[in-house]
């Protein structure tokens, strides 16, 4: 197994879930919070798809599927076209209104795809290459894909625990 074979099963694994969280939910209980402060889901998974659509793309030297394939006007959330939704307010997060649920899981696989096209690509050696000079010390490849499966692997996980309330309640 490669280190491409690693990476791509840890994002199977995160599109798998995604499915499974939105899955059969209405607008409403996508946009629900627990609190006033929380996330919702449909924030979360808008949230983790974009990380991993900016960061993978950044990582690659790719073009992001939210702007390049028409996602944002889909979506057409009131934020600039390079928001992720990291330092988002509650009333960042309430902005989030997702009417048509399949919506989230549709740009959530354009942006697996796009991620299984770069990673599929990837040799051991190109892991310790420098992809963002901005941090200290510099992001490699590695890291930074490493990165990403965590951060989507915790949103997706919040999302799921989020789902499992609304729907006991």
């Amino acid at each position: 197994m490669t280190s491409a074979d690693l990476m791509l099963d840890g994002f199977g694994r995160i599109r798998e879930l995604v499915h499974e969280v939105v899955g059969g939910l209405s607008a409403e209980q996508l946009a629900e919070r627990l609190d006033g402060q929380a996330n919702s889901i449909g924030w979360l998974v808008w949230h983790l798809t974009r990380v991993q659509d900016d960061h993978v793309a950044g990582a690659f030297g790719g073009e992001q599927a939210w702007t390049a394939k028409g996602w944002r006007e889909r979506f057409g959330l009131p934020f600039p076209a390079r928001a992720i939704g990291y330092g988002h307010s509650a009333a960042d997060v309430a902005k989030v209104r997702i009417e048509r649920p399949q919506l989230l899981t549709e740009y959530y696989d354009a942006v697996h795809e796009q991620t299984v096209r770069f990673v599929r690509e990837l040799r051991d050696d190109d892991l310790t290459a420098v992809v963002d000079e901005a941090w200290d010390p510099p992001v490699t490849m590695g890291v930074r894909l490493v990165s990403v499966l965590s951060d989507d692997l915790q949103h997706v996980g919040q999302a799921a625990f989020i789902r499992g309330i609304l729907l006991r309640r």
